[in-house]
C-alpha cells in the first residue's frame, strides 16, 4: 500500500476522501438546485470548499508527515 493511503485505512467511511468530496459537491449543488441564486451558492461554496480543502489536503499532509517524516 502506498504511503499516501496508509492513513486513510484508519478513518471511518464518513471521513474517506470520496465521502468528503460527495458531501461537498452535494451541498453546493443542492444550494443551487434549491435556490437558483449564484450569490447564495457562492456563500455556501466558500466554506464548503474550505472544509474540503482542509480535510483533503492540509490535514492528511500534516498527518502523514508526522508519522512518516
Amino acid at each position: 500500500m502506498p504511503e499516501s493511503e496508509k492513513g486513510w485505512a484508519y478513518k471511518p467511511w464518513w471521513c474517506q476522501p470520496w465521502s468528503i468530496v460527495l458531501t461537498g459537491i452535494g451541498f453546493i449543488a443542492g444550494s443551487w438546485f434549491m435556490f437558483k441564486m449564484l450569490w447564495l451558492t457562492l456563500l455556501v461554496a466558500i466554506p464548503v470548499l474550505t472544509w474540503m480543502g482542509y480535510f483533503l489536503i492540509v490535514y492528511p499532509k500534516a498527518f502523514f508527515q508526522s508519522f512518516y517524516g
